[in-house]
């Protein structure tokens, strides 16, 4: 990749302090408020309030959100906005799973009428380029806001729905603004494979790691500067307060929604950029228990699986040995034998080397292990290369030093987009 910073538009004037200013310098850094009690984070929306909405000034605004755009004393964003004359929220755009969040995996709620504040809801999902930037032309709005919960993994949607809209934004000659919002699992490191561009699709568009270690003004920014260099939108951002790069969602003082169905608790936040390489073969992932993504199994696996993994002696984490029956998805209603995952030290626990491990211990301990068909999991992974060496026998440690220098050299890229330390 190419360290040119061209086309990186984070023009933060019209707010001061709020925004960061990156028209071809480089994004400020932005340390915590000197004597802030660690724990208490404000996020974007928090202090673009606080500062009475001097951004959005003179502007039809619509919002990308979901029932994560919530304020810190839990009331949603598009409520308390559509209550302040201040702001001309005109319309709501919904990603996967829909605005007020009804709608399981694959997805949404659809163009409607919200019931609450009557404002009409544009339906995202799927939508890209010219056919969203038509729903942003047809909704009147001169800027779009973006504010969703991520949960730190390449495959989670939202990001890519955040790159979709900014792409369309553009095209449209709208303006865009994002609010940040802690990265769940901290913003230490970045982990995993890098999307190999030939297997992007809504789960992984670009070449990023598989729990990249950002949050969403960081990509925002990252993007524009990147991957949309020839067309960037005029963006702006919004960034947190009193969050630094080594704090766990559960040290913010912020409430937890859960982003999507099967993201209850920050918990499954800490594993999924791992186990969420389950999806792409013939075991459940958990979907349908109260822990996805923490229990993983199948008919026909029993203690040799929990017994193997253990043996790895994989720093911050220990297998138990589970049966479950999910209620949907895989296996419903059917008893399956698998592994719980306990993440004892989530200082030293690595996700993504601990799916692997997983997938390698599952492939050897059970006979019936096999991909999806549609070979789904080079989708998850971005390349063939987690697929193809875990056939021929590779063990965790090949497997992981064989995207070494892709994440290195992304590593040195994400550095330049950093806000907060």
């Amino acid at each position: 990749m190419s360290l040119s910073r061209r086309g990186l538009l984070a023009a933060g004037g019209a707010v001061g302090a709020l925004a960061a200013t990156a028209a071809g310098t480089g994004a400020a850094s932005a340390a915590p408020s000197a004597g802030k009690k660690q724990g208490r984070v404000r996020t974007g929306f928090d202090r673009l309030a606080a500062d009475g909405y001097a951004l959005l000034r003179g502007e039809k605004v619509g919002v990308v959100t979901n029932p994560t755009g919530i304020t810190s004393d839990v009331r949603h964003i598009v409520d308390v906005m559509h209550s302040d004359e201040r702001v001309d929220l005109i319309a709501v755009f919904g990603p996967e799973h829909g605005f007020r969040g009804t709608a399981q995996a694959g997805g949404s709620e659809g163009r409607y009428d919200d019931p609450a504040t009557g404002l009409p809801v544009y339906d995202t999902y799927l939508k890209s380029g010219r056919p969203l930037a038509d729903v942003f032309t047809a909704s009147g709005v001169d800027t779009v806001v973006f504010d969703i919960q991520d949960a730190g993994a390449r495959f989670y949607t939202y990001i890519w729905t955040l790159y979709d809209c900014m792409e369309a934004a553009a095209l449209a000659g709208k303006r865009f603004v994002v609010l940040d919002r802690p990265n769940p699992v901290t913003g230490r490191a970045a982990l995993g494979p890098v999307l190999d561009p030939a297997f992007g699709t809504f789960v992984g568009r670009r070449e990023i790691a598989q729990a990249h270690g950002m949050t969403v003004t960081e990509l925002a920014l990252l993007f524009n500067a990147r991957f949309l260099a020839e067309r960037p939108v005029d963006l702006r951002i919004v960034r947190m307060s009193g969050w630094k790069r080594s704090d766990f969602f559960d040290t913010t003082g912020l409430p937890w929604v859960p982003p999507s169905p099967n993201m209850p608790t920050p918990d499954t936040a800490l594993v999924y950029s791992g186990t969420c390489l389950f999806e792409g073969t013939n075991l459940s992932e958990g979907r349908g228990t109260t822990r996805p993504f923490e229990l993983l199994g199948a008919e026909g696996v029993d203690h040799r699986w929990a017994a193997a993994a253990n043996a790895l002696d994989l720093p911050g984490v220990a297998f138990r040995e589970a049966y479950f029956a999910p209620t949907f998805s895989k296996f419903q209603g059917r008893t399956v034998g698998g592994v719980q995952l306990h993440v004892q030290d989530r200082e030293v626990f690595d996700p993504v080397r601990t799916g692997i491990a997983l997938l390698v211990t599952a492939k050897q301990t059970w006979s019936g292990f096999a991909w999806r068909a549609d070979n789904w999991i080079d989708k998850l992974t971005g390349n063939t290369r987690v697929r193809t060496m875990i056939d021929a026998g590779a063990d965790t440690d090949e497997v992981v030093g064989a995207w070494a220098q892709d994440l290195a050299a992304f590593r040195a890229v994400r550095k330049q987009y950093l806000q907060y330390r």
